[in-house]
């Protein structure tokens, strides 16, 4: 659906590697601190139905703590709705709060992608 540069804007320079059965390793891998690739987040998939639903437990850097989100596409008229739930919250995941910020980051800029072609880069 997206080129590897353009994945690389919408999710801030993270590259995305994926086997979408279940209990597929899923990873996005980005520069750490010291400038080295390192797995920024990574999961399992637990559905996939291509061009409909994926859903996968997210798991932010070396954390413990597992969650889960679910990305569906419905289409509509003219358009296609994008419903993404991040739940399943363990009690004291720091990566909650992580996501409050970044999800909201993350659509904003694929959404300017698909209307525009283009996209501002992450910061």
């Amino acid at each position: 659906m997206f080129s590897l540069e353009s994945n690389r804007i919408i999710f801030a320079g993270a590259d995305f590697e994926a086997d979408l059965k279940p209990g597929g390793s899923m990873k996005w891998i980005g520069p750490g601190a010291d400038g080295k690739p390192t797995t920024l987040v990574k999961g399992e998939s637990l559905r996939s139905e291509p061009s409909k639903l994926l859903q996968y437990t997210f798991h932010l850097g070396q954390s413990p703590f597992k969650s889960r989100v679910t990305v569906e596409l419905e289409p509509e008229t003219e358009a296609t709705k994008l419903t993404a739930i991040h739940d399943q919250w363990e009690e004291g995941d720091p990566a909650h709060e992580f996501c409050s910020d970044g999800w909201p980051r993350i659509l904003s800029r694929l959404k300017t992608l698909l209307e525009t072609g283009k996209t501002f880069k992450p910061h």
